[in-house]
């Protein structure tokens, strides 16, 4: 086990004071029963829920709808330990949650969406919401509906003043941002044709690349989710029709074909798929990347030349810079995962930046058409804005 310095530990305690600080918004959590009867529950069959803040002011008719990410299950053994979890089941979720980052209610925090009505809807299927499956083994009681939740969530917030929106996000961090990307179109068809729409993919870009081992690690899983789920029938038709339903898992193969706006938010080295998609635990056995993958700073100069290798197989996948203004790119080297939900990644003193602007700035520019913003940061170790050493609670490993 690696020790932590005491610099590093005071450090992390005076973060924590600030942010607690920061983060004095805690909203409660709103179960969704009237779901429950058309069959929109989670793992367990428990009710989905969410956090709602509402709007004030100027922001009244504004909406945030934000996806909570946390990886994915992929057969019935990983679903069932999901189902004993806030990840599979809203008996076990914590009823109050921090909103901070894009969901902060402070102007100096979050100037161009604090007075929103902003929305954090929790992860529970484990499919980023396309699962579909009438079918529940009596023996396991599991219940694969991340669909049937989408559209009841979406449903509720219509009724609750949605339907007179005048301006909406769909936004997402991890497997949630995944969500924001597959469902960016369904969203748009969904709120009022007058209201000014775009979606928002944080860490959500998932590249179909190798593990150290030349293993399609990733690729195998994500078919299995799609199997198990049923998620076929609910995926981007544009891409299902072109070859197996799991590669549509991957952004690179829709993200093209998606008609309403998008911006892309995302780490070149993104933390969790280094660990996942590069270097799962299957191809590292004798655990010679456990340091590596804990901290890039602690990488071999061989480590480091396989990340830089997977940093250009990502810059490969994503769509090409000028392909359109409609869409948006944050795509900075540093080694991290979900920036937009963290006050200290997405606005604050000393946040990463990229072309001297914050991730909070380069959004809301592209969003309110104030000015376009596709940048690709420079190779790890010239960017000296980043926050390597952050650990996000959404990086759900996978097996």
């Amino acid at each position: 086990m690696v020790k932590a310095r005491p610099c590093q530990l005071l450090h992390t305690f005076l973060l924590a004071l600030v942010l607690l600080k920061v983060d004095g918004l805690f909203v409660n959590i709103t179960y969704l029963q009237s779901a429950v009867a058309k069959g929109a529950v989670c793992l367990d069959g428990s009710p989905p829920a969410y956090h709602m803040d509402k709007g004030f002011g100027t922001g009244i008719n504004n909406w945030l709808v934000h996806i909570e990410g946390g990886g994915w299950c992929n057969n019935v053994t990983t679903c069932l330990a999901r189902k004993n979890n806030h990840l599979g089941s809203s008996k076990l979720m914590s009823k109050l949650v921090a909103f901070s980052g894009i969901l902060n209610n402070k102007a100096s925090y979050n100037p161009d969406f604090y007075n929103w009505n902003k929305i954090k809807v929790r992860y529970c299927d484990g499919a980023s919401f396309t699962g579909d499956v009438d079918a529940v083994n009596p023996a396991t009681n599991l219940h694969f509906r991340g669909h049937r939740i989408f559209l009841a969530v979406i449903a509720e917030l219509l009724a609750k003043g949605m339907k007179n929106a005048k301006n909406a996000i769909l936004s997402g961090c991890s497997a949630g941002g995944l969500t924001s990307i597959l469902h960016c179109d369904t969203f748009r068809a969904l709120v009022p044709m007058s209201a000014k729409v775009k979606c928002l993919a944080d860490a959500g870009y998932f590249i179909n690349a190798k593990d150290i081992s030349g293993a399609p690690h990733i690729e195998t899983f994500y078919d299995d989710i799609v199997r198990t789920h049923g998620s076929a029938k609910h995926l981007p038709t544009s891409c299902t029709s072109r070859g197996k339903p799991g590669l549509c898992f991957f952004p690179q193969y829709t993200v093209q074909q998606i008609r309403t706006p998008i911006f892309l938010v995302n780490a070149a080295y993104d933390s969790w798929q280094i660990k996942n998609i590069l270097v799962p635990g299957v191809a590292d056995p004798h655990g010679t990347w456990q340091k590596c993958k804990l901290n890039i700073n602690n990488c071999s100069p061989a480590q480091l030349r396989s990340m830089q290798e997977y940093r250009l197989q990502f810059l490969h996948a994503v769509p090409p810079v000028g392909s359109s203004t409609s869409r948006g790119m944050f795509l900075n080297s540093c080694y991290s995962h979900c920036q937009t939900e963290l006050q200290e990644t997405w606005l604050m003193y000393k946040s990463p930046m990229l072309y001297n602007k914050t991730i909070a700035k380069a959004v809301g520019d592209w969003y309110f058409d104030r000015s376009p913003f596709q940048k690709i940061d420079c190779p790890y170790p010239c960017d000296k804005t980043c926050h390597n050493s952050i650990f996000d609670p959404a990086e759900q490993p996978i097996v």
